[in-house]
């Protein structure tokens, strides 16, 4: 059997509902209406029955020879003009003087008279000579004394009548109710019905445990934006690349300490595609898209290992563009001293070989046997070349010295060889003969990189600006080498100083024990 789906389920229910609280609404107000119409009977038949024993027409027959003469027609005139069922007005043995019948009239009658006779008022529910009734009996006083008795009744087929057709009006009513409690059951049903998509209640819960699964399993991280910014949904891979707390749900996105070009991209309008953005721990490449009315969807993956994998792709492209640059004046050099010797000036041609080798050597001797570390060593080598064919000069200060670190080599590239490119395009830039100075040394505790460049510096905007993702100096779409730069020294609790005693001067001081925060990685699914 085809399982229903929750709409149909929930309009079965809602009717229900719906037709048990009209029904029993219903009842109660029949009950309700037909304690009220008893209430009422009693309260005519006594006030009806007080009238007639007070009136003096009631005590002057009683003292004639024959009151039935005149009670009789006062009785059915008041019984008329009221409505009651009968008027009986009796002696105080109970021998009726007046009755609708008048072949009841002197006989005894039936009910109760013992409250009227000691004074007193009494209504009850009584069978007579017509029927059941609701009746009051009161006595009738002359000179403090009770003389006679009056019973006043309604039927309680008359009072049914009555209420038949108060029921009439709550049928109609609770028919009213009920019919605008279906439609309304109706059109709800019809919206969750377009809502969950006809599904069934097992439908559904399979679909959300199949959610729950993928969110925990994805290794891309997923978050959810509504209109106003609030983080309605992170799964487990977007708290950890993003570096945040568990109970983000419900929380403006502003308020998690992301970076704020991050958070501007994110909560501005208009969809992202593959923007690079980096945090104090990871490089993620963001993607949002708009959901009409509701918010955003926004997906990133961790593009931090293959940032680090491009940035030593470049440092081995670097190395091999300053091996070209080497061999084109290696090249050079050779062809002048060919030329010299074809020209029989051999002995010149020895004197500009040997003076090349020695200056070229002993710069190779002065970088490697002041920085132990190969891998500085190598880019240091690679960026003098690379220098030498960019016109600029790059000057390894004579206090630079660092033996072999415990600092990953591929971290001290990315910052050295940052800020040294940096350096290059500042210095090209300035006003002054291109030139950047470079230190490399070990501090205490921990390595001290010092790069200072001749070009025009950077204001106090720039400054700021100087390590968040894409800022450049140069077109938009460049700006990520510092903003790797601060994120590499904050990860190993490093520091950055920026001044302005040349150009520009980046200061960065890296402590000796100095062990990464472990990068995030996607759980493998749980």
């Amino acid at each position: 059997m085809r399982e229903w789906s929750l709409a149909r389920q929930l309009l079965v229910l809602q009717v229900v509902i719906v037709a048990v609280i009209v029904g029993g609404g219903s009842i109660l107000a029949y009950l309700d209406a037909a304690r009220n119409t008893e209430d009422t009977a009693r309260r005519e038949v006594v006030a009806v029955a007080k009238s007639v024993a007070d009136a003096p027409t009631l005590v002057n027959a009683l003292a004639t020879p024959n009151p039935s003469t005149t009670l009789q027609p006062f009785a059915e005139a008041v019984r008329h003009d009221t409505g009651v069922d009968f008027i009986t007005i009796m002696k105080t043995d109970g021998t009726r003087y007046t009755h609708p019948n008048p072949q009841e009239i002197g006989r005894q009658f039936l009910g109760n008279t013992r409250d009227a006779l000691e004074g007193r008022v009494l209504t009850e529910t009584f069978v007579g000579t017509l029927g059941p009734s609701v009746r009051a009996v009161v006595p009738v006083f002359s000179a403090d004394r009770v003389v006679a008795m009056v019973a006043v009744g309604i039927t309680v087929a008359a009072i049914a009548d009555e209420l038949s057709s108060r029921l009439v009006a709550v049928v109609l009513v609770a028919a009213a109710a009920l019919g605008v409690g279906l439609i309304g059951t109706y059109f709800v049903s019809a919206r969750v019905r377009r809502q969950t998509r006809r599904m069934g209640p097992a439908a559904l819960g399979r679909m959300i445990d199949y959610h729950e699964s993928i969110l925990h399993a994805v290794h891309e991280g997923l978050l959810l934006l509504d209109r106003n910014g609030v983080v309605t949904l992170c799964n487990d891979a977007g708290r950890e690349l993003l570096g945040v707390a568990e109970d983000v749900e419900g929380k403006p996105l502003s308020s998690l300490g992301l970076p704020s070009s991050l958070v501007d991209s994110l909560v501005s309008g208009g969809p992202v595609r593959d923007e690079i953005h980096v945090t104090d721990r990871s490089v993620l490449v963001v993607n949002k898209s708009e959901v009409p009315a509701h918010g955003a969807v926004v997906t990133f993956r961790d593009h931090t290992d293959l940032q680090a994998l491009t940035g030593e792709l470049d440092s081995v492209k670097g190395f091999a563009e300053s091996l070209r640059s080497q061999a084109h004046e290696a090249a050079n050099r050779l062809h002048t001293v060919v030329s010299l010797i074809e020209l029989d000036r051999t002995g010149e041609a020895v004197r500009f070989a040997t003076e090349e080798l020695q200056i070229a050597q002993q710069l190779t001797d002065r970088v490697v046997g002041s920085v132990r570390e190969p891998v500085l060593a190598a880019l240091l080598l690679g960026k003098m070349a690379e220098a030498s064919e960019r016109g600029v000069e790059l000057v390894i200060t004579p206090d630079t010295h660092i033996e072999e670190t415990a600092l990953p080599g591929r971290d001290l590239v990315t910052i050295l060889g940052n800020l040294i490119d940096n350096a290059f395009d500042a210095a090209i830039e300035g006003d002054e003969a291109p030139k950047v100075h470079v230190t490399v040394r070990s501090a205490d505790p921990g390595v001290l990189i010092r790069v200072a460049d001749t070009g025009p510096g950077l204001d106090e905007d720039a400054s700021r600006a100087a390590f968040t993702r894409g800022w450049s100096t140069k077109d938009s779409s460049r700006g990520l080498g510092l903003a790797l730069v601060g994120q590499a020294v904050r990860r190993y609790g490093g520091t950055i100083e920026l001044g302005q005693e040349i150009g520009a001067v980046f200061t960065v001081r890296l402590p000796a024990g100095g062990q990464p925060e472990p990068a995030p990685h996607p759980r493998d699914g749980r």
